[in-house]
């Protein structure tokens, strides 16, 4: 009975031995410009919120900066599904194992819900001057001048 099992294992393993698979992809030049450009208000809220997170064991997963993202995704279904989450604070409480893995065991978050709202592509002709601002708005270079002050890191 030996005398079949080591050869059969022989042969299955020869059978599922490794493999190389290739995998190829092909790339495009593309001669139009990728270039959109679209304006939108942000709508903040006066109400501050607070939530508190528990991750599950599949979150934490992916790491300390995707429970916060999930978090933050969270508490803005929670309050009124808003788009972007303003002066973001984070509190996380994590517990420390005896070998020294960590494990987040909630996440809060708080800050202002916004929405975006007056969606409008932009001009031609104001994205040309923004580019050679470097890319701040035209609006905010003319105030820079008259200021005397440096903004936006110019």
């Amino acid at each position: 009975m030996k005398k079949f099992f080591i050869p059969m294992a022989c042969v299955m393993l020869m059978a599922t031995s490794c493999r190389t698979s290739y995998k190829t992809a092909a790339m495009r030049n593309v001669k139009a410009p990728l270039v959109s450009s679209t304006t939108a208000e942000l709508e903040v809220s006066n109400k501050k919120i607070v939530y508190t997170y528990i991750p599950s064991a599949s979150v934490r997963r992916g790491g300390f900066q995707n429970c916060i993202n999930t978090a933050v995704r969270e508490a803005l279904a929670a309050n009124g599904n808003g788009d972007v989450l303003v002066e973001t604070q984070n509190a996380v409480i994590e517990r420390k194992g005896l070998i020294g893995g960590r494990k987040i065991k909630s996440v809060t978050v708080t800050g202002f819900p916004a929405f975006y709202k007056n969606f409008k592509s932009v001009d031609a002709q104001i994205l040309r001057k923004a580019i050679e601002n470097n890319g701040i708005p035209a609006e905010a270079a003319t105030v820079q001048e008259r200021s005397g002050f440096k903004l936006f890191g110019r």
